[in-house]
């Protein structure tokens, strides 16, 4: 099963096309994956995408890989930027699309900490779902104190961590700290994050029974079901 991907055509970053979106559930098929929870952002600033244009998308590429006759199961959640908008919908009680076991995928920014992530943290418990940091290996300002990632987990945060930060895909800075997090035993998620074909190319390349030995990852069927 794979809890990370952008497969919905149009709606953010990810594939442009419903076309693009078969073919990377083909290809995901071949790489041995059932079951995908495909997440587009919800990023206020940048892409304001609520459940029903979420839940439309996902049933054109439903749709379009039954008629291509792909076996794959296909569900959709959303990656939540903690921003304003996602603090006053959690706030509200709206609807959020969650993976398994209520859990709410999040990520921070890239460049700057929030003054509030833990307190954010707390309330998504608070408010009955259970928080997936995603990719905390891409998040550079942790690296000066990585107690911060055993700190997140102690507080009942799981963390995601991207296939592709095991081979360096984004620099040799965040692979170390992807295998750091690996080695202790602080992630919960493998997932791949592919935003376009070139990405499951690479993952494909990979050898995904060497990583799950080498880390001794005790969720392997959440890489590969």
């Amino acid at each position: 099963m794979d809890i990370h991907s952008h497969l919905i055509p149009g709606i953010d970053d990810g594939v442009e096309t419903v076309e693009e979106s078969v073919a990377m559930v083909q290809k995901m098929q071949e790489l041995g994956y059932s079951r995908i929870f495909t997440t587009p952002h919800v990023m206020w600033d940048c892409y304001r995408n609520s459940p029903e244009v979420i839940l439309a998308g996902l049933e054109d590429v439903r749709n379009a890989c039954k008629t291509a006759g792909l076996s794959v199961e296909i569900h959709a959640a959303a990656e939540y930027f903690i921003d304003e908008h996602f603090v006053e919908t959690l706030n509200t009680g709206r609807g959020l699309l969650t993976l398994p076991g209520n859990r709410l995928l999040v990520e921070l920014p890239y460049s700057t900490p929030l003054m509030n992530t833990s307190e954010t943290l707390f309330k998504i418990i608070e408010k009955g779902y259970q928080p997936v940091l995603a990719h905390p290996e891409r998040y550079t300002y942790f690296y000066s104190d990585p107690s911060v990632y055993k700190k997140l987990s102690d507080q009942g945060c799981e963390l995601q961590v991207n296939i592709l930060s095991l081979g360096g895909y984004y620099g040799e800075n965040v692979h170390k700290m992807a295998d750091w997090l690996l080695r202790q035993g602080l992630i919960t998620f493998l997932g791949t994050d592919a935003h376009r074909m070139q990405h499951l190319d690479l993952i494909s390349k990979g050898d995904k029974a060497s990583w799950l030995t080498k880390y001794n990852f005790q969720n392997e069927k959440l890489l590969v079901a």
